[in-house]
């Protein structure tokens, strides 16, 4: 079992910059694959980025891609998704999760973390 919990979501003007924290308590953590997820008010919860067990391998969803950054320090039980240029579009709750494999459904996650808020302003 492993328990997230993120952390650095605020309210930031558009274009600006955020850096979201996903920290893993229990054990193994580098045995899951990790990902970002978000979800709007009123929308379905959407693949934002994902990143490999040693970070070999990450995935992007197209609207984030050259804007985002997932990265992960498995010393520190960490994953964290650096975010540029944000847009209003982007204002969403932000879940990190952990699966077996990496994936962009998230039917390849089974552990979620409660969520951080990301509010964009103009």
């Amino acid at each position: 079992q492993v328990q997230l919990v993120e952390s650095g979501g605020d309210l930031v003007q558009a274009g600006g910059s955020l850096r979201l924290s996903c920290a893993a308590s229990g054990r193994s953590f580098s045995s899951y694959a990790m990902g970002w997820f978000r979800q709007a008010p009123g929308k379905e919860r959407e693949f934002v980025a994902a990143i490999s067990q040693y970070g070999a391998s990450t995935y992007y969803a197209d609207s984030v891609k050259g804007r985002f950054t997932v990265s992960r320090v498995n010393a520190k039980n960490s994953v964290y998704l650096q975010m540029n240029s944000l847009k209003l579009e982007d204002t969403a709750v932000y879940h990190c999760a952990a699966g077996p494999a990496i994936g962009t459904s998230r039917l390849h996650y089974n552990h979620w973390g409660q969520g951080t808020q990301v509010s964009v302003s103009s």
